[in-house]
């Protein structure tokens, strides 16, 4: 998920059909500059070499239960978009939905000349990239370690993941340390969670907040969920987060 806004100004995207190490390219309607969709960076067009980037929004994959739960107030997009029929837009579980038999394999669609087999090539991600250093933590070691305490480009970090939804999100830890010593627990909507001198923090999207401190705040980290094959494609050099019986 990006920012659009560039100096002020919003950019509109749309899908140019084209792609590039299977991953699509994105063309802003203002300039029709290609952009790549994985790393927000104009490549071809009006904009290329430009040093423009959009800016890197935090994402959680979660399900709709677990994102109601903690915000009651969301707003939807509605289906009737105008662009396509409503029925377009299906569960993934739905045999009618779009790329439904692309779920159902495990290759790629189109061939992809950079792969590694640290993982299955489809295995869903967390990745990081924090001051040019990147890492990837797969969303099925996640869920058997809701707390990860870590290390990247020089920041102290954490990953938190609600088990039931497999979401994760990553925030600066600073000098503290979470632990499973205190489960996870669910109050109103929000993940709580203690740290190595027994403080609470709530979860919140933007940044962990200390219960007796509100002005303590630990900030959420930009994150990307993507297929390994794709984060690798254009992070050859990532590190991979290995459980906890191994070395990260």
């Amino acid at each position: 998920m990006y920012s659009t806004e560039i100096d002020g100004e919003i950019l509109e995207f749309g899908t140019s059909g084209l792609l590039y190490r299977s991953n699509k390219l994105m063309y802003d309607r203002a300039t029709e500059t290609l952009w790549h969709q994985f790393l927000g960076k104009p490549v071809l067009g009006e904009l290329a070499d430009s040093g423009i980037k959009l800016e890197v929004l935090p994402v959680v994959l979660t399900t709709w239960q677990e994102w109601l739960a903690g915000h009651h107030d969301t707003t939807v997009l509605d289906i009737n978009t105008g662009v396509y029929p409503a029925s377009t837009y299906r569960v993934e579980q739905d045999s009618g939905s779009i790329y439904y038999n692309y779920r159902q394999i495990t290759g790629t669609m189109f061939p992809v000349w950079q792969q590694s087999d640290q993982l299955a090539i489809r295995e869903q991600i967390l990745g990081l990239n924090i001051n040019g250093q990147t890492k990837a933590y797969s969303l099925a070691v996640l869920k058997q370690e809701p707390v990860i305490n870590d290390s990247l480009g020089g920041i102290n970090l954490v990953v938190i993941t609600i088990d039931k939804a497999s979401a994760a999100r990553a925030y600066e830890s600073g000098d503290n340390t979470f632990s499973m010593a205190g489960p996870i627990e669910v109050q109103d909507g929000a993940v709580v969670l203690a740290d190595q001198q027994g403080h609470l923090w709530r979860m919140e999207e933007e940044a962990l907040v200390r219960e007796d401190d509100s002005a303590n705040r630990l900030k959420r980290l930009p994150s990307h969920v993507a297929y390994w094959f794709g984060w690798y494609g254009f992070y050859p050099d990532t590190d991979l987060y290995r459980q906890r019986d191994g070395s990260s």
